[in-house]
């Protein structure tokens, strides 16, 4: 009987204070957003970071690993498309990547930026700098698809097929895995980009590379770098930007963005040396370009992953990523006679999808709310594959069409007299001396 009453009597005072409007709506409501000024200024720097790994880090990465006469080439891409992605983006781009829609692409709701004002919050952040972070991962992927034709393609072609592809491909995939898309609500992980960035320009740069042909050339003439300082230079800028990149995905600073640093310097440098000894072995001499596609190789792998696993998952992706991308870059490339100039697929696409897997190979539920196969969620790991191969599919499918569109409208590939007298001197009228 007591505890009848009691229950009566706390039921009565529910219903009193629910007459009470002030106190009602303290119930009800949510937390307001409020802009954290320590999370901002950390992806205002992540946002600066991610586009020094574009311009000047890939830019002199991919200038110094090609012939002497194609070096300003290079650097053009690479300049030429951060500033065509960035329009785009702001366009069009992305309302089709973060714009509601539905399960695979946005929508226009947000062309032209609609909406958008001064104080706008995206979590803790003006939503300003989510979407020139964002702008950033967008700018960076189409350029890394040009080391795959490196030497040959036109550079109204190259304009057209990255506007047409930044649309078609790179923002629908975006809106799958960090928009709401299918593959978020399928519980893929990519914390920075394996499927986003690097799996989609890695199979983009191996369609490109089958369909452009080979160069000129291609296993008969000399195609040595000129200039491998250049793209050691290039190289540590990326290694140093990647922290933008994937300590920046945290969208705070915390400690998860504390861990994604730590293991994305770990993950580089087991890749080092692994990529370095392996080739030491077989080679019998470890080289400058080893090492530094190594680096490269395990930056790409704990992308997907540095939001999830720990050091020991960092140094298992490394290692990995290392061995691996060397024999995808070297035994696998030669044996299938695809010309891949500056190894897109071999590093960034192998790269993007060994991280994936080992991605639900290492997942700590403690780091990033999901365990992996280790912790007894194997299922994960076939919830990867199954990422990796929407990617794949969509991705080269697409890439395919849009190329022959473009060859259509343009042409794709300069023609013999260009490619043989240098890109720098026919597309651009200029010249290194």
């Amino acid at each position: 009987m007591g505890s009848q009453m009691n229950r009566m009597l706390k039921t009565l005072f529910a219903a009193c204070l629910a007459l009470v409007p002030g106190v009602a709506l303290a119930q009800d409501a949510a937390p307001t957003p409020t802009l954290d000024s320590g999370n901002t200024a950390w992806l205002l720097t992540s946002t600066a970071l991610v586009l020094f790994m574009t311009i000047p880090g890939l830019a002199l990465f991919y200038g110094g690993m090609v012939r002497k006469l194609n070096v300003l080439t290079m650097a053009m891409q690479s300049f030429a498309i951060a500033a065509l992605v960035s329009v785009l983006w702001v366009v069009v781009g992305f309302s089709l990547a973060f714009g509601p829609g539905n399960a695979y692409i946005g929508d226009l709701s947000r062309a032209f930026l609609s909406g958008l004002e001064v104080g706008s919050l995206s979590g803790t952040i003006p939503e300003s700098v989510f979407i020139a972070f964002q702008m950033t991962f967008a700018i960076i992927t189409p350029a890394l698809i040009t080391g795959a034709f490196a030497d040959r393609m036109k550079f109204s072609a190259l304009l057209l097929f990255t506007a047409l592809w930044s649309l078609i491909v790179y923002s629908p995939v975006c809106h799958w895995v960090w928009g709401g898309g299918f593959l978020m609500g399928d519980g893929v992980l990519d914390y920075a980009g394996g499927t986003v960035v690097h799996i989609n320009a890695g199979v983009a740069g191996l369609v490109a590379a089958i369909i452009l042909g080979k160069r000129k050339g291609y296993g008969t003439s000399d195609m040595k770098p000129h200039n491998l300082v250049l793209s050691l230079i290039g190289a540590a800028m990326l290694w140093v930007g990647w922290f933008g990149f994937n300590a920046g995905s945290a969208v705070a600073a915390d400690g998860r963005a504390g861990m994604a640093m730590l293991v994305t310097q770990v993950a580089a440098a087991s890749a080092t040396l692994a990529w370095m000894f392996v080739e030491w072995g077989v080679k019998g001499k470890p080289s400058v370009l080893g090492a530094v596609s190594g680096a490269v190789a395990g930056l790409v792998a704990i992308t997907p992953a540095a939001g999830f696993v720990g050091v020991d998952g960092a140094l298992g992706i490394g290692i990995a990523a290392g061995i691996i991308c060397y024999f995808a870059s070297t035994t696998l490339k030669h044996a299938l006679k695809y010309d891949d100039s500056l190894d897109v697929w071999g590093v960034h696409g192998v790269g993007g999808i060994v991280g994936a897997i080992l991605t639900g190979v290492f997942a700590k539920a403690a780091i990033g709310g999901t365990a992996g196969a280790l912790e007894g969620n194997i299922g994960q790991v076939w919830t990867q594959i199954w990422g990796i191969l929407a990617t794949v599919v969509w991705s080269a499918v697409a890439t395919a069409v849009i190329l022959y569109v473009v060859k259509a409208i343009t042409g794709l590939r300069v023609d013999e007299d260009a490619e043989r007298d240098g890109l720098d001197l026919a597309l651009h009228g200029e010249s290194i001396q």
